[in-house]
């Protein structure tokens, strides 16, 4: 490989990026922390300042948004991870709304101007293209868009078919072999199980599905294993996704397009999920562009998009990137299955959640807590799921709506939920049933 691809040293690499630029890095399991780590002592050296970066969150050190480089380096993140979550509720990072689908539109219609895009890729292939792995997100458009590209080139970033880089479309070369981040299986509680199999119920055989990762999708995972012929068409899975795969839940069979394929843009989870989409012809790893896009999301007969809230309120304004002011994750892609999922034949919308948080305050409430953002608006929303059952807002009004919410709400909380909807619509709230 040395023979085919000139590599450069990681600071040797980053010296070719300007200040008051814009950088992309490549996201989730697959930050490049070798260039990372560059800038950082470039910026320690006092030899650039002024850089914007962006991403969908990452896992690891997350130098770039800590106050020692305020003036330097601002994260602009299109998602809110933990690394970066504290630095961005107390200003010295910020966030940048966008749908995930949407995100490549801002670097490839220019309005990210991207000086350079810092991304992984697998080993080349016999015809010269590399893969990016786990992280395909909105990377292809960087390269596409970026002044300049630097690739780190590591043999644990699996070669996933899909969308593939040719090597002549990057610039510098870095070498490094340091593991992808990985995420544990988290096991789910007692209650997320009472909500996966709520959902689950709802779920048809031979639906494709999207969900994201955490104990709440393995607990739905582990309700489906008696289902047959699912599909996946997703922006990231992870191992629950892979169990029903392995078991022969999820075969593709049903999907219209990319029919016996499981298709995502970017996965965090075990070494394990990592190994299996290595050259495995099963699995497509697509630009954000399309695994997101409404119109091909729905082209794929009983879609059932199942996403999560902070908070919902009474006429179905759907919470899911912060608390109240404080934000915690991002829009994601969740409206962008939202609407994929229901102009599907036969598809649903879900949103799972707890009745109430681990600190025992009520998820279902009046109205949204002050700067709180809605992510799903009222007329979006359709089914809700807790672990005390699951309601269909579509069709119905916003008294019924209330009724039907309070019904699933913990049912200590439901008595105050009630005397609240009758204070918000009046006398008449309590003459009718649903």
């Amino acid at each position: 490989m040395q023979g085919k691809i000139n590599f450069v040293t990681p600071e040797e690499a980053v010296s070719h990026i300007r200040s008051h630029g814009h950088i992309h890095l490549s996201s989730v399991a697959s930050a490049p922390q070798i260039l990372i780590q560059a800038l950082c002592r470039r910026a320690d050296a006092g030899e650039i300042e002024d850089l914007h970066f962006h991403h969908f969150h990452t896992e690891g050190p997350a130098p770039y948004s800590e106050p020692r480089y305020e003036g330097i380096f601002f994260e602009q993140g299109f998602f809110v991870g933990p690394n970066v979550r504290p630095n961005v509720n107390s200003g010295y990072a910020d966030y940048l709304p966008v749908h995930l689908g949407e995100s490549q539109k801002l670097y490839r219609a220019g309005v990210i101007p991207l000086e350079a895009a810092l991304v992984q890729v697998s080993l080349p292939d016999e015809n010269g293209y590399v893969s990016l792995g786990t992280s395909v997100d909105c990377s292809l458009a960087a390269i596409e868009s970026a002044r300049i590209t630097i690739a780190v080139v590591n043999r644990n970033v699996p070669f996933a078919y899909g969308d593939l880089v040719h090597i002549s479309q990057i610039d510098y070369f870095v070498e490094d072999d340091t593991p992808l981040e990985t995420k544990a299986f988290a096991e789910p509680t007692d209650t997320e199980r009472l909500i996966g199999k709520n959902c689950a119920a709802l779920i048809d055989d031979g639906a494709c599905i999207q969900m994201g990762i955490g104990a709440l999708p393995n607990a739905l995972a582990a309700e489906l294993i008696h289902h047959r012929n699912l599909g996946v068409h997703t922006e990231m899975f992870a191992d629950g996704i892979l169990r029903l795969i392995k078991m022969g839940v999820v075969n593709g069979a049903n999907k219209k397009i990319d029919t016996g394929k499981t298709v995502a843009s970017f996965l965090l989870g075990s070494q394990e999920v990592y190994s299996y989409i290595d050259r495995n012809e099963a699995v497509l790893m697509k630009d954000i562009k399309y695994t997101n896009d409404p119109w091909v999301i729905a082209q794929n007969p009983k879609t059932m998009a199942i996403n999560s809230a902070t908070e919902v309120d009474f006429t179905g304004q759907i919470c899911a990137d912060s608390i109240g002011t404080r934000i915690f994750s991002g829009t994601g892609g969740q409206l962008d299955f939202v609407k994929g999922a229901t102009m599907s034949e036969g598809g649903k919308s879900i949103t799972a959640f707890a009745s109430r948080t681990n600190k025992g305050k009520n998820k279902i409430v009046a109205s949204l807590n002050a700067g709180a953002g809605v992510v799903t608006p009222r007329a979006d929303a359709h089914w809700i799921v807790t672990e005390y059952g699951a309601v269909d807002l579509y069709g119905r009004s916003l008294q019924e709506r209330a009724k039907l919410m309070i019904s699933i709400a913990h049912p200590d909380d439901r008595e105050m939920l009630d005397r609240q909807a009758f204070e918000r619509f009046g006398p008449h709230y309590h003459n009718f049933d649903i």
